[in-house]
């Protein structure tokens, strides 16, 4: 009986597992030792090394992590940021500003590139019938003053026929100088016509007219004639001489004869010898 329940005890006795010896053990404290030195360089871990997670079971340490993770960025972040203006402001700083004459070189010389036909045609057009620079206009000269009908046979006719040249020197007028006397007809009728308006302003755009009264015994007067009109033709009064700014006759009616003393005739005569 005792028999029997001793081996029914020791029939429900589990085998006790054996230890592993300590040459076994070795190598486990070892590698324990060493997964230790690795998780306290790699930062504590919520889960301890060597144990295994439980099937299921969330992973609480991957918040923390996250966590860690951006806080350690946000540093990293900031310093980046608090860096990046001063290296932006440093790197500026470094970079040499470029001369005013550099960028206005630049363009200036692609601008000479560019317009080097416009200064070349400008050029070239300058000398080939290009636009040309107009100059002021001069203004016209005043309207030469026409004597009224009649001669005065006491006037200096010399003086009056010098400033006529001088005149006409400065505006380029001819002279016109009317030998007769007051009791010829043909002078009076001559006198008529130029003091017409048409006739008045063709004289005053182109003429200096100087009367020369030759009727009296003026002999200077005489002399002006014979100066004038020097080969003393047959024709009558009034002898119209054109007389040019330097002094030269061009024509003289006590050679040719008188033009129809009309507003035609005379005005043809005038247009025929104006400069």
């Amino acid at each position: 009986m005792s028999s029997r329940l001793l081996r029914s005890v020791r029939s429900g006795r589990r085998p006790a597992p054996s230890r592993p010896s300590l040459a076994r053990r070795l190598p486990m404290v070892a590698a324990a030792v060493v997964v230790a030195g690795l998780a306290t360089a790699c930062g504590p871990s919520s889960t301890p090394a060597g144990s295994a997670a439980p099937a299921g079971a969330q992973k609480p340490a991957s918040a923390p992590a996250a966590d860690r993770t951006s806080q350690d960025a946000s540093p990293a972040v900031s310093a980046t940021a608090s860096v990046l203006p001063s290296a932006s402001a440093s790197a500026s700083a470094s970079v040499p500003a470029s001369p005013p004459g550099a960028a206005t070189g630049s363009s200036s010389g692609s601008a000479g590139k560019g317009g080097g036909a416009a200064g070349s045609g400008s050029g070239s057009g300058s000398g080939t019938g290009g636009a040309k620079p107009t100059s002021a206009a001069l203004p016209a000269p005043a309207p030469a003053k026409v004597p009224g009908p009649g001669y005065d046979s006491s006037a200096d006719a010399r003086a009056l026929i010098d400033a006529a040249l001088r005149s006409a020197k400065s505006d380029g007028r001819m002279v016109l100088l009317d030998f007769g006397a007051n009791w010829c007809g043909n002078c009076k009728a001559a006198d008529k016509v130029f003091a017409q308006p048409a006739t008045s302003a063709l004289l005053a755009d182109d003429y200096h007219l100087v009367k020369v009264d030759i009727g009296g015994d003026s002999s200077a007067n005489s002399a002006l004639l014979r100066k004038y009109s020097p080969s003393g033709g047959t024709y009558t009064m009034p002898v119209l001489v054109v007389v040019s700014p330097s002094g030269t006759t061009r024509v003289d009616t006590h050679v040719t004869g008188n033009p129809s003393l009309t507003a035609d005739g005379i005005g043809s005569f005038l247009r025929k010898w104006a400069p």
